[in-house]
């Protein structure tokens, strides 16, 4: 008699190979199904967070409550309103709250009356960068020539956060910085939207000032931007807005 053959039969390499996807793909989705359980369980085992809602005082309410919400008051009305409605024990600020079309506007304007803000202007010297050395930063613009940039500008890293860095967008880089310090201080200012959002807050004045002035001041704005506005609102200090009317 012949031997006897015996044959290994071996299985398919690409089932093997499926076996072990199945088995992997199981295991790692029951880990991932496990993980979620437990974190559910967690969150169901601590007590809701209620929101605290914003309360306002009485105060607020009761002259909020003055306001007609669907209402747009004209210039003078607003600010006469404004200024009723203030209930600060000292002369409250008024600013122009705008809502404009584009982020990064930046513009020069000159109001014809004081704000009765009053702004500290330095330019760039020896003596003012040893001032910044020493963390004496008690100026609220600072002129330079584009000549002294270069001294400048390792003092970026602590004048740029602030808003201090002259540049030439806002006219605070200028050939010229003595005159430009006497035009900034008879009342041109610098307006422009904020870094993340395309709105302006702009002082206008004080309550205690005349409505007229306010008034006229509140105008230049709205003109100087006239193409480039969404909306408008008004508000004294402690007090709700205004819905401005803009000129068509």
């Amino acid at each position: 008699m012949g031997s006897k053959k015996t044959v290994n039969v071996t299985s398919n390499p690409d089932e093997i190979k499926e076996v072990e996807v199945e088995k992997k793909t199981k295991e790692t989705t029951d880990k991932a199904k496990e993980k979620t359980d437990k974190i559910q369980k967690k969150a169901k085992a601590q007590p809701a967070k209620n929101k605290t809602k914003k309360v306002r005082s009485k105060k607020y309410q009761a002259v909020r409550s003055k306001i007609d919400r669907t209402k747009t008051y004209d210039p003078f009305a607003a600010i006469e309103l404004a200024k009723k409605l203030s209930y600060t024990k000292f002369p409250g600020t008024i600013t122009a709250h705008l809502t404009v079309k584009e982020q990064g506007l930046s513009q020069e304007i000159t109001l014809p009356h004081s704000t009765g803000q009053t702004k500290k202007i330095e330019i760039a010297s020896e003596e003012v960068m040893k001032k910044i050395e020493a963390g004496e930063i008690n100026f609220d613009i600072l002129l330079s020539t584009p000549q002294f940039m270069s001294k400048l500008t390792k003092y970026a890293p602590i004048l740029g956060p602030k808003g201090l860095m002259p540049n030439p967008k806002n006219g605070t880089l200028t050939p010229n910085p003595e005159q430009k310090k006497k035009e900034l201080e008879a009342g041109a200012t610098v307006v422009k939207t904020e870094k993340k959002a395309p709105l302006m807050h702009v002082v206008i004045g004080k309550t205690d000032m005349d409505t007229k002035q306010l008034t006229e001041n509140l105008q230049t704005l709205i003109t100087a931007f006239k193409n480039k506005l969404r909306k408008v609102t008004l508000s004294a200090t402690m007090s709700p807005g205004l819905r401005v009317e803009m000129e068509e």
